[in-house]
């Protein structure tokens, strides 16, 4: 199996990359790594299929070496890896110097690679000390997150390539403190809007210390929503604006208009924070770049009868992957062009995250995974569209590396371009991995 298309199909400067998180892969129980509030949550039962957590997960930890090799084999430019606050700054706010010095190793082996380590700051690990003071709905939040910054940069700032503050915002907000499906679990409307304008000021005093450093390629990483009315009625197509609103505007006009959508402040604006229109200056500081993770679209229907935001969504009728999301690369065309048009137009975008998961088995050695390969292609040939559009795409990272700990899913969903036996840590690379091999090392 390989791609129909090949790194001679790119410009000259786009990167190839793989991603995975800090908590999904490391073991935290390794390296005097600290509480986190997902390692509480997964102890609570209900929360996590099967109660799995990340206390070994993948034994990145101690075999980052290895897997530092296996990303190289690829042909891969780049690797973007997340820091684990709760590994640095176990307490929040002492420094833990078994956690700096990994980090430090990890980049050494990277760049001894020629590798180009792309950071992101947080990917969704907070200490539980911060957890039990309110989390991302406690404004201090912002200024211990600046300090978590610093303490970073000092350490490994001089060697990294490009630097996001924040993975996916939405998440981090929304979907964990309103719809209640990730750490710490709060469903509850003024807790979640809180936290939507909380992580958006962390990720501007993080930038404002990443600059006082001199760093370059500053970005933050948004996994904004693509969603379809899922009729032509008037009322599914307000709630498709609704939506939108909540999943992407809130984060792109934040960014580069200064300004929160107004329709959905209309709605929430009683549960703001005081004086939250002083920070819009701080959060729309310059970026260099805007890093997009995409999986699947949304078919979101009106819900007249519930409280706003008055919509759900809607099961598609495409094919879907083992979480259940359709399979669209349309969608990632659509979305790349919108941004480009309406917000961004010359800011490098990076393809942060896209891939799927799969139940992958290994026989005899091998993973056949034809599904996957499918989708690359499919979702890589919507990139190389956009970019003969104009879009300024620089860059592709698969999600991910290997099959980890896929948070509330535990360990059953695997989205790895290697398979992971969690029993032995046997890595085992997958036909999608050999596709990219060959497509991206000059072979194809």
């Amino acid at each position: 199996m390989s791609f129909s298309f090949s790194r001679r199909d790119f410009p000259n400067d786009f990167i190839f990359g793989v991603a995975t998180a800090a908590y999904q892969i490391e073991g935290s129980k390794f390296g005097n790594c600290g509480s986190s509030h997902w390692d509480t949550w997964s102890e609570t039962p209900g929360n996590v299929h099967n109660s799995d957590n990340g206390s070994i997960a993948c034994d990145h930890y101690n075999r980052f070496y290895d897997d530092l090799d296996i990303i190289k084999s690829g042909g891969f430019d780049s690797y973007r890896f997340s820091t684990s606050w709760s590994r640095v700054m176990p307490d929040g706010k002492s420094v833990n110097s078994e956690g700096l010095d990994f980090y430090d190793r990890l980049v050494d082996g990277m760049i001894a690679r020629g590798l180009k380590p792309n950071l992101t700051l947080y990917h969704w690990e907070l200490p539980s000390y911060l957890a039990d003071i309110g989390g991302w709905t406690n404004r201090d939040i912002a200024e211990r997150f600046a300090e978590f910054t610093d303490v970073i940069i000092n350490r490994i700032g001089d060697r990294i390539d490009h630097t996001a503050t924040i993975n996916e915002p939405w998440c981090v907000a929304w979907l964990s403190y309103f719809l209640g499906g990730q750490a710490p679990g709060i469903r509850d409307i003024r807790a979640a809007v809180r936290a939507m304008h909380h992580v958006m000021l962390a990720h501007g005093k993080a930038l404002e210390v990443l600059k006082s450093h001199g760093q370059s390629n500053l970005g933050i990483v948004l996994n904004l929503g693509h969603g379809e009315a899922a009729s032509n009625t008037q009322a599914d197509i307000n709630a498709t604006k609704t939506f939108d609103a909540i999943h992407t505007r809130w984060f792109m006009d934040s960014l580069f208009k200064g300004n929160y959508p107004k329709d959905m402040l209309s709605k929430v604006e009683k549960y703001m924070p005081e004086n939250f229109e002083s920070d819009m200056k701080l959060i729309s500081s310059p970026i260099d770049w805007l890093g997009v993770n995409y999986y699947t679209r949304g078919v979101i229907k009106a819900a007249p009868n519930e409280p706003w935001p008055h919509f759900e969504g809607e099961e598609g009728v495409l094919p879907k992957t083992q979480m259940g999301w359709e399979i669209y690369p349309e969608g990632l065309e659509l979305l790349l062009k919108r941004i480009y048009n309406d917000y961004t137009n010359e800011i490098p975008i990076m393809i942060t995250e896209n891939g799927m998961a799969n139940e992958d088995v290994v026989s005899n050695d091998i993973c056949d995974d034809p599904i996957r390969v499918k989708y690359f292609e499919d979702h890589l040939q919507a990139v190389i569209r956009c970019i003969a559009y104009g879009v300024p795409v620089k860059g592709f990272f698969g999600w991910s590396l290997l099959d980890n700990y896929e948070w509330a899913y535990g360990y059953e969903k695997r989205f790895g371009l290697v398979h992971v036996d969690y029993e032995t840590q046997k890595r085992t690379p997958k036909a999608s991995f050999k596709a990219f091999q060959k497509a991206i090392s000059g072979n194809q």
